[in-house]
């Protein structure tokens, strides 16, 4: 599975949902923009360092921005921006399930519902 930005902050501070939720998860990614939206949201150094470190014991694998990638995200933004309000790192979020052929776990339906290729999983810690 692939996992939005959202899932690993809360698995992070303790939500038991999210961490059983990547239990049963043995293949674990996310995006080169989730990684980024991780970094970036880290206060200093050492947070950033607790992300990669975090990331690395659950085994998730950063999947690339490839070309593919890159044109189908651009693809997403010319058909759904207007539309819908996607935004280019929920493209390059979508787009990097797709070609993997992965389900995208994430919190926010309303940023990918309009992507009909894509397999999404909601989930909601409660």
């Amino acid at each position: 599975m692939r996992f939005d930005t959202n899932v690993p902050i809360w698995t992070r501070r303790g939500h038991p949902k999210a961490a059983r939720l990547l239990d049963r998860t043995p293949v674990r990614s996310c995006s080169v923009q989730t990684y980024l939206e991780l970094l970036h949201g880290a206060k200093d150094k050492q947070q950033q360092r607790i992300t990669q470190a975090f990331l690395a014991e659950c085994g998730f694998t950063i999947l690339p921005l490839a070309e593919r990638i890159g044109h189908r995200a651009m693809v997403y933004i010319e058909e759904y921006a207007l539309a819908t309000g996607l935004r280019a790192g929920d493209a390059i979020v979508a787009a990097t399930a797709i070609e993997h052929a992965l389900t995208l776990v994430s919190a926010h339906a309303k940023h990918f519902k309009a992507i009909r290729d894509l397999r999404l999983k909601v989930f909601l810690p409660d």
